[in-house]
Parts: structure tokens; C-alpha cells; sequence
């Protein structure tokens, strides 16, 4: 894996280990190469940063959520917080690397001093004509690309690679010609043989998906035999895929790379073609830049050595600002305040049953209030001074006993919970008329049935110790109704005295705190005994 963690910053560059990056808050991805992201998949959710180019690569073919890719563009200077309040800042601009499709360079700037880190790339001179490394900046860290950093490597430049495999094919004219690449790189060569052969460059449509979305010229195709230059990955160039392709058609094959790789087959050929820089160019790139210090992306190749007659006097490391230090303190799982206020306002309301008190309704305006209460005039049922006499919050459910029974009907006031906003409704036996109200409404007024020339209810009947609290069917009589009624009425009531009724007829505060159907058979038949006898 070639990342770092740059020190004293929450900075990570090509590094995905969280378990390893745990100060880490900012994440940056040169390119697309795959020693580059190791690590790096589709579960990934953090904050990331890179070109445009790398953006859709990285969603394309690591499924990286686009929740989490920042695009930066190139050439530009980007500023970003190094901290929860954006009290502290830096800014980091993105330089064309030379490389493969995307990949950049990364300058940061801020309370460190300056940091130019290469990630894998091709040196040319125009990348110190850049506005960001031509304003005299001086460079505290470099971060060297130092894959090719051995002086006894002699490698050309692109340009003299290029025509050697130029003059390479040109000696095999009747052979198909297969070029061993890596998944991501090396499309502009392919491009240019396509224009110097006049042909077809055969290509996966994976990476004809790659090339239309650079750009370059319309000379690819996924067909075949459309042309005889095709481009193969890398580990297909074989002693067997040799054979298997000279059996139909005479075939060579190309490996253009700078390692040193050993040949199974005469037909192969190693031409040093290569997208890291040169030693002599690694040499002239350090020495225009004269930084403080150089440290190796390749940690297996120290290199320091070979520049320290470009380097710049050293300086002292800055204090790590108090707000740095405490984000990168902080635990990366958890979410930022920014973040939650974001989630929070794309959060769908929810939508529900909205409950009114009383006091509530006092709040609204005067033209609400009369607006609903016309509206409940028109659909209500009952006349207005029934209303008026029975708030809305009580809930009456009316049914008849029998048919030969019709005109009787049973009122009983059932007790909200305490908040008066729900109410538990059991079912009466036998469809009996239930009314449920508050805990303070014991029974129901005879005088509003009267005025309103409603059939008078049942009533309890008041003897010496008070009203009758028992729920016995044979203490409730009609207000107006004669003896008579009532004793016809009686031993059809204690007929139907089932323990159904009673646990109807008992009021909720008798009850104990026990959660069992037994419990409360027995609460009831206890409550009932003295009007059983």
C-alpha cells in the first residue's frame, strides 16, 4: 500500500486503514491505481476527496457512495476546515500528475507550512510553470514518487519509449500485436498507434468506457477482428496465451513498463515504458523545488539520500492549533453537529393523529374557533344544546339490547387515562349504549335528555348511603319512567348479568396493579358480591 498519514495533521493521502488513521479527518485519493486503494470499497463513509476523473472511477468501479466523493477540480486552490468550527482552515490545490486518467498531485497550505505530496508521477517541465509551485512557496515536505529512484535506472522518456514500440511493430506487419496494460493508464499510447497504424484499437468495454470518457480519439472498438492492435490486461501476456494465439494468427506481444520482468516466450517483448518519472528527472523536479525534507511514497525504497544537496535548511515543526487537535481527538464515528442539522432537515415529517385539548383550543384565533364549530354543527348528529351539556371529548357509542327491547338504552360513564388524549374502549355485551367520559363525570344528567325531549336514560337510584356505586342492573331505573318499567326491566337485566357486564359495570380505580385475566375475575367478582347476594 503506498499512502501516507501526514504527521501532526488530520490529513490521510491514499491511506485507508481507519483502524491505523484514527486522528485522520480528511481523506485524499491521488488516482485510481490499485495500490493505491487498498482498502477502499463500497463500504467506505467518509468524507473523500479527489479530481473528477478519480470521482467517477471511484463510484464506477469501487461503488463508493457518491454521499461521500468531494470532487476538487484541477488547477484550482481549494479551502477546506481543519476543524469542527472552520476556525482553522488550509488550502489544497490539485496539479496534473502525469500519470494515468485523474490522477493529481496534492499542495497543501496551512498552519503546517506547505506540503506538496506527487502521488505516481510523470515528470515534465511544465509542472513547475504551475501558478501554484511558481509563487516562490517554500516547500516544507515532499512526498517523492520514488518508484523508479535508482541512479543505475536509465529509462527514456515517454516520447522515445513510445517510438520504439513504434519501430517495434512496424517489423512484424502481418502480426496482430497484443499490449499487456494495467487497468488504468497508457490510453493516450494506444491512441497514438491507432493514428500511426491507421487501424482499430481493440479494447474491453470497460476501459472503451474509460476512453470516451477522456476524450481521445475514435479509433476504439470492442469487436475483435475490427483491428490488430488489442489491448489485453497485463497477466494475460503468457508463454500459454502466446501459443493459444499464434495457432490462429501470428502474434506478438508488448509489455510496456519499466520493471524488470522475465520473458517466457521470444514473441514477448519489454519495452521501458513508463508513468513514473526517471532518476534524472526525480533529481531535477527536487532540485527546482529545493524543499526542507523528501520522504519516499515507496516506503521500501529510501531515497532521502540521493537529494540532500537540493534540500533547504530545515524548520521547526508549528504548534498544532488547540481546535486541530481536539477534531482530531475526536471520535470519527461520531457525527458532526453540521452533519445531523443536514440529516434532520431532509428527514420526512412524519405525519399522524394530532390530538387537541381543550387548552390548546383556546390558543387558536376566533375565526378558526367559529369556523370548526360550523362545520361540527352541520355534522353532528346531536342538537346544539346536547353539545353544549356534553363536552366533545366524550365518546358515546349507542346499541340496542334486543328488538323487543329497542327503546331501552344503558349510559355508563367509561374514564379516559390520564392524559384524556386516548381511551381504551371495551365492546359492550349484548350491545349495550356506552358512554365514555372523564374521571369526574360519574353519570350523565337527566336534565338535557329532558329540554332536548330525548327518551329519558337509566339513571342510578340514590337510596340513604348515596348513589348506588354497585353496578347491580336492578338499581338502575328510568328518570321519568313509572315503577312499573322498572321491574319488568329487572330480571332481564339480572339475566344477562354476566362477567362480561361486570367488568364493564366496575370502575377502573378498583383495580389493582395486576397484569392477569385472573386477577382480575377475582377483582371483579369481589367488587360484585355484596350486589349478588
Amino acid at each position: 500500500m503506498n499512502g501516507v498519514l501526514i504527521p501532526h495533521t488530520p490529513i490521510a493521502v491514499d491511506f485507508w486503514s481507519l483502524r491505523r488513521a484514527s486522528t485522520a479527518r480528511l481523506f485524499f485519493l491521488s488516482h485510481m491505481h490499485s495500490d493505491h486503494t487498498v482498502g477502499l470499497s463500497s463500504t467506505w463513509a467518509r468524507p473523500l476527496y479527489c479530481s473528477p476523473i478519480t470521482a467517477h472511477l471511484l463510484h464506477r468501479h469501487l461503488q463508493v457512495s457518491k454521499q461521500w466523493i468531494r470532487t476538487l477540480e484541477v488547477g484550482e486552490s481549494h479551502v477546506l476546515p481543519l476543524d469542527e468550527t472552520g476556525r482553522e482552515t488550509m488550502t489544497v490545490t490539485l496539479i496534473d500528475a502525469n500519470h494515468c486518467p485523474g490522477s493529481v498531485m496534492f499542495l497543501f497550505e496551512g498552519y503546517f507550512g506547505t506540503i506538496l505530496y506527487t502521488g505516481d508521477f510523470r515528470y515534465t517541465p511544465s509542472m513547475l510553470k504551475e501558478p501554484a509551485l511558481t509563487l516562490g512557496k517554500q516547500i516544507h515536505t515532499l512526498y517523492l514518487d520514488n518508484t523508479n529512484c535508482n541512479p543505475a535506472l536509465v529509462l527514456p522518456s515517454r516520447q522515445e519509449a513510445a517510438q520504439q514500440i513504434i519501430r517495434l511493430i512496424r517489423k512484424y506487419p502481418q502480426h496482430n500485436v497484443k499490449i499487456g496494460l494495467y487497468s488504468l493508464g497508457k490510453e493516450s499510447l494506444l491512441e497514438q498507434l491507432a493514428l500511426e497504424f491507421r487501424t482499430w484499437v481493440v479494447l474491453s468495454p470497460r476501459r472503451l468506457e474509460l476512453v470516451q470518457l477522456l476524450g481521445l480519439a475514435d479509433v476504439f472498438t470492442v469487436e475483435e477482428k475490427a483491428g490488430r492492435i488489442h489491448a489485453v490486461d497485463h497477466t494475460e501476456i503468457c508463454r500459454s496465451s502466446m501459443l493459444h494465439w499464434n495457432q490462429s494468427h501470428p502474434t506478438i506481444a508488448i509489455l510496456p513498463t519499466s520493471r524488470k520482468i522475465h520473458t517466457s516466450h521470444p514473441d514477448i517483448h519489454i519495452i521501458p515504458y513508463s508513468d513514473h518519472s526517471s532518476y534524472s528527472e526525480l533529481r531535477t523536479f527536487v532540485a527546482a523545488l529545493k524543499p526542507c525534507q523528501v520522504l519516499p511514497i515507496v516506503s521500501r525504497q529510501p531515497c532521502g539520500d540521493y537529494f540532500k544537496d537540493s534540500l533547504s535548511p530545515r524548520l521547526s515543526m508549528p504548534l498544532i492549533p488547540d481546535s486541530v487537535q481536539q477534531y482530531m481527538s475526536s471520535s470519527s464515528r461520531k457525527p458532526s453537529f453540521l452533519w445531523l442539522l443536514e440529516r434532520k432537515l431532509k428527514r420526512p415529517r412524519i405525519q399522524g393523529v394530532v390530538f387537541e385539548t381543550p387548552e390548546e383550543n383556546t390558543d387558536q384565533s376566533q375565526a378558526d374557533r367559529d369556523s370548526k364549530k360550523t362545520k361540527k354543527e352541520n355534522l353532528s348528529p346531536w342538537p346544539r344544546d346536547f353539545e353544549k351539556q356534553h363536552p366533545p371529548h366524550s365518546l358515546r357509542v349507542k346499541k340496542q339490547f334486543f328488538p323487543d327491547l329497542c327503546s331501552q338504552e344503558w349510559d355508563k360513564a367509561a374514564p379516559f387515562c390520564e392524559s384524556q388524549k386516548m381511551v381504551t374502549v371495551l365492546t359492550a355485551p349484548l350491545g349495550f349504549s356506552v358512554q365514555l367520559k372523564t374521571p369526574d363525570e360519574k353519570f350523565i344528567s337527566p336534565k338535557p335528555r329532558e329540554e332536548i325531549g330525548l327518551d329519558p336514560p337509566f339513571i342510578p337510584r340514590e337510596d340513604n348511603n348515596g348513589p348506588a356505586a354497585t353496578g347491580d342492573q336492578s338499581d338502575w331505573i328510568s328518570h321519568d319512567s313509572p315503577p312499573s318499567h322498572s321491574s319488568k326491566a329487572a330480571p332481564l337485566l339480572t339475566e344477562f348479568r354476566s362477567l362480561a357486564l361486570k367488568y364493564l359495570l366496575t370502575p377502573v380505580n378498583f383495580f389493582q396493579a395486576g397484569f392477569s385475566s385472573k386477577s382480575f375475575d377475582q377483582q371483579v367478582e369481589k367488587y360484585h358480591q355484596p350486589s349478588l347476594k
